[in-house]
């Protein structure tokens, strides 16, 4: 028997899954219809995603009015058939003379707080 009445979750959302398909499984462990979540994150997309459980579920709306930050990582010179990461590939081009500046000023349109990291990743 479960003893959780009401309570907030936070899920370590993997690649692959949806944020319904998160909530659905709460559902069914937690044996209650009444489970939201703070803000959809893509299928492909990593990380954290918050939980209500019944009453708590109230509480979601004050937590997504909160800015949040993404991270992210962008291949530069290839299309796909879909402009993401999971399509195909359509076409490649040499990106190499792209320089941080560029691609702040081509993102700024978009992003207004667009910061890129200072180390390399590999």
């Amino acid at each position: 028997m479960n003893t959780l009445q009401s309570g907030i979750l936070v899920v370590d959302k993997p690649a692959g899954v949806t944020s319904h398909q998160v909530v659905g499984r709460v559902r069914r462990l937690m044996g209650t219809r009444k489970v939201g979540h703070a803000g959809t994150l893509d299928p492909m997309a990593t990380g954290v995603l918050v939980i209500g459980v019944n009453r708590a579920t109230r509480l979601l709306g004050h937590l997504s009015l909160r800015d949040k930050d993404y991270t992210a990582t962008m291949r530069l010179g290839e299309s796909t058939v879909t402009d993401d990461a999971e399509g195909d590939v359509t076409s490649t081009t040499d990106a190499s003379g792209i320089d941080d500046a560029a691609i702040l000023a081509a993102m700024a349109v978009s992003y207004t707080h667009l910061t890129l990291p200072t180390t390399p990743y590999v």
